[in-house]
């Protein structure tokens, strides 16, 4: 890496040379300005507006515009001996716990490296006391033309530095949270803490931006003369008429999402939906199975016995249908069918009688 930044760390009386780089990289893909007619490159100059011309990088310094708009010349010298003992020196100040820090003041990071090999021994005494201590350093620096604050943490071997903004710098949130009056029960915090707990945690090295990816894709399709790959269809929305509705639809999606299903996907989820129907929702469908089962039990006797003395008349009428003429055979069964029915109405008859029947009717 490349050092943006040479100095020392003040730990009290101990000096500890290091020397500043970049901890974090940007990997957004950038665009040129061009001439939509002809594709031709859009260039800013940078040109002398007393000479009217173009003058080079190193040509260029630093002016400071007065309110009359004069300008007071700042050279690079005028900088380097400022009246600040922070001006090549991360002093630190204090020792607090990390908590102490509010994300909202950190800004960029960076790695503090040990410039040379006398200072390998102070810059290790330092990232043990870090780490002891599981506190952070509060320090100040001046980096690119102002003093700044910092925190000092470790990260695996290595200090590490992230720029913080001053407490004056932080908007306080005023008119941001709403100003209406909203009471939240206990039921849709269940829910809520049931999708968070569905959700469960992530990998952060597993997360990568999309939009980098799919630009990139419509850049190579572009230059291959292709068509570039069309937007998907988003995923059709709605108002959220039900709070607990939302949010158990939502705790059954993330589980689906993660493959879990069966009774440990729908335990999680037993409280909330209890919480907004009242009931438990099983014993519907065991009403529901006792009154379907009764029913066939009555029924399924008579049902046996009806097609075991019936099969035979079927496939008797069948054969007399096969040898006799269609004309014939109609009144026959007419007349069989109702010599039966009369016989079952008033009595039963034995198997005996029935078969004799049958040979009358053939």
């Amino acid at each position: 890496m490349r050092s943006i930044w040479n100095g020392a760390i003040s730990f009290g009386l101990v000096s500890i040379p290091i020397k500043l780089m970049n901890a974090t990289e940007h990997h957004t893909i950038s665009f040129r300005q061009i001439h939509t007619e002809d594709g031709g490159r859009i260039r800013y100059r940078k040109v002398c507006e007393l000479e009217d011309r173009e003058v080079s990088q190193g040509e260029i310094g630093k002016g400071y515009e007065e309110s009359d708009g004069s300008i007071v010349p700042i050279t690079d010298e005028d900088l380097a001996h400022l009246p600040l003992p922070t001006a090549r020196t991360i002093d630190i100040v204090a020792f607090v716990p990390a908590d102490r820090i509010d994300p909202l003041q950190m800004e960029s990071a960076y790695y503090l490296a040990a410039s040379g090999a006398p200072a390998a021994k102070p810059y290790t005494l330092l990232r043990e006391a870090l780490k002891r201590s599981k506190r952070v350093a509060i320090a100040k620096f001046a980096l690119r033309g102002r003093e700044r604050l910092g925190m000092l943490r470790v990260v695996d071997d290595v200090i590490a530095m992230h720029g913080l903004l001053w407490p004056d710098e932080i908007r306080a949130p005023q008119g941001v949270a709403p100003d209406v009056d909203v009471t939240v029960r206990d039921q849709e915090l269940d829910l809520a803490d049931a999708l968070m707990d569905t959700l469960g945690e992530v990998d952060l090295s597993d997360l990568h931006d999309e939009y980098r990816e799919a630009l990139e894709e419509v850049i190579a399709a572009k230059a291959a003369g292709e068509t570039p790959p069309e937007t998907p269809e988003p995923a059709p929305g709605g108002k959220v008429l039900d709070l607990m509705a939302a949010l158990e639809k939502s705790v059954r999606a993330a589980k689906q999402s993660r493959g879990e299903e069966g009774e440990a996907a729908e335990t999680a989820e037993e409280e909330g939906e209890e919480a907004a129907s009242g009931s438990a929702s099983e014993p519907e469908p065991e009403s529901e199975a006792e009154v379907r089962h009764f029913p066939r039990r009555k029924t399924s006797r008579a049902a046996e016995e009806k097609p075991a003395r019936s099969a035979p008349k079927k496939s008797t009428a069948k054969k007399t249908t096969a040898k006799k003429t269609t004309a014939k055979s109609e009144p026959k069964k007419t007349a069989s069918t109702a010599k039966s029915t009369a016989k079952k109405s008033t009595a039963k008859k034995t198997p005996a009688k029935k078969t004799a029947a049958r040979k009358r009717t053939a």
